[in-house]
């Protein structure tokens, strides 16, 4: 007897996901165990890249999750909301579901996880993070034996794509922005790509993962890429660094909070992540034992995306064969209580910052004795020349809290040689 799939959605990942299990030759032997019962789309007139009889098409996704027949719902629609509500109801009525929607699991995961408990069913999450790199699977198995410290991750393939050109070509945001939206890799609302919104829910899930407590949302510090200008990229590249907009989380001992947080980074150039361009996902993980592992590929699309999905519901399908009643613990949601997280004043973390000043004798000098009554040790200051009448400054420190920088920062802004803090960036 075959595993019934109910199916939402049939935009570019349903689409792909279809396209990969109608073609199962050559592909694991239990693909073809698999039957593609219903599929809930908006409208049935839309023009469609797959076949399928007019009695698998519906659009009553409401009738696909309470079909008793169906034994795991697909929830490929995206948006958070009848995305909820129906993955509910499909829980509720014990069935597995298969999800590719970071933006519901980061928002409602305590929610649809505690269900899926009570219920005695799986969600499956590959696909939300990462594209069709295999990230969320070996966190939960593979990996679960060490102890993570660090996950550090270019999780969004749209700013990844506008910084890799503003640094190849040298061009402004706007203007790479307004290309990327022309070539379709770029939303026509950029808004949760570019400030950063879409890499906080995927780092939320993967820091869930990782240090085995759920994260709330509102706790992720989240700062996007509109701010990164071509003089901070020319200016990183002669310091040896690339800037990238980088999801990281990390916690320094077991028993230590942790920091979660998504903004633009200088890394430096021989860093494993530096070398991570254009549209392409990479996800770096350290622990103990493990050392380094880095996860690359392509970070969106119908192909990738799909063979994520498929993963997932490839797993589904043989735990339904082998008939196990007891969930499995390496799939099932395991954690109950929120991770603490620590305030981003706390940090330890490098700083690069530009400033332009008036051109006055003694200013690198004053902000030098700024810096210093707050314990920031800098690396380096250089003046790098002119904008106009104002002279430019550049800084990077050492290690220091972000708290204490903050302060000093509110310091040199009363400066009256100081015109401006145009930029102002952390660095790996």
């Amino acid at each position: 007897m075959g595993v019934k799939l109910g199916i939402l959605g049939l935009g570019t990942v349903g689409t792909g996901t279809v396209q990969l299990l109608q073609d199962s030759a050559g592909r694991h032997p239990l693909l073809q165990e698999i039957e593609i019962y219903r599929v809930g789309v908006r409208s049935l007139d839309k023009p469609r890249a797959v076949e399928l009889s007019t009695e698998v098409i519906t659009t009553d996704l409401e009738s696909i999750v309470n079909d008793p027949a169906v034994d795991i719902v697909v929830e490929v629609m995206g948006g958070l909301e009848p995305a909820r509500s129906l993955i509910l109801k499909a829980l509720s009525n014990g069935k597995h579901v298969v999800t590719a929607n970071k933006a519901a699991i980061a928002r409602f995961g305590a929610e649809i996880f505690t269900t899926a408990n009570q219920a005695g069913v799986y969600v499956m999450i590959e696909a939300s993070v990462g594209g069709g790199i295999p990230v969320i699977q070996p966190l939960k198995q593979s990996l679960s034996v060490n102890r993570i410290h660090t996950v550090t991750g270019i999780v969004n393939g749209t700013t990844n794509y506008i910084l890799t050109r503003m640094q190849t070509e040298g061009s402004n945001f706007s203007d790479v922005l307004a290309d990327a939206q022309r070539l379709g890799y770029a939303e026509a609302d950029p808004t949760a790509d570019v400030d950063g919104f879409d890499a906080a829910d995927k780092i939320a899930i993967l820091a869930s993962l990782s240090f085995g407590g759920r994260i709330n949302l509102q706790d992720v510090y989240t700062e996007g890429i509109r701010q990164v200008t071509k003089t901070d990229i020319a200016y990183a590249e002669k310091l040896g660094f690339v800037i990238k907009l980088l999801a990281i989380a990390k916690r320094d001992t077991p028993s230590s909070p942790l920091w979660v947080r998504v903004h633009p980074t200088l890394v430096p150039q021989a860093h494993p992540l530096a070398s991570i361009n254009g549209v392409y996902n990479a996800i770096l993980v350290e622990g103990e034992p493990i050392g380094q592992v880095m996860f690359f590929g392509p970070g969106a699309g119908a192909g990738a995306t799909a063979s994520a999905v498929t993963s997932d519901i490839l797993n589904l399908v043989a735990i339904l064969k082998t008939n196990t009643v007891v969930p499995n613990p390496l799939f099932t949601c395991r954690h109950q209580e929120y991770c603490q997280i620590a305030p981003m004043a706390e940090l330890i973390t490098r700083f690069y910052a530009r400033f332009l000043t008036n051109d006055q004798p003694g200013v690198i000098g004053k902000l030098g004795t700024c810096f210093g009554n707050y314990g920031v040790s800098l690396e380096s200051i250089v003046q790098t020349g002119f904008q106009g009448q104002l002279a430019e400054i550049v800084v990077v420190t050492h290690d220091v809290p972000e708290g204490n920088f903050r302060q000093a920062l509110a310091e040199i802004r009363d400066l009256s040689a100081i015109e401006s803090i145009p930029s102002l960036l952390r660095v790996l």
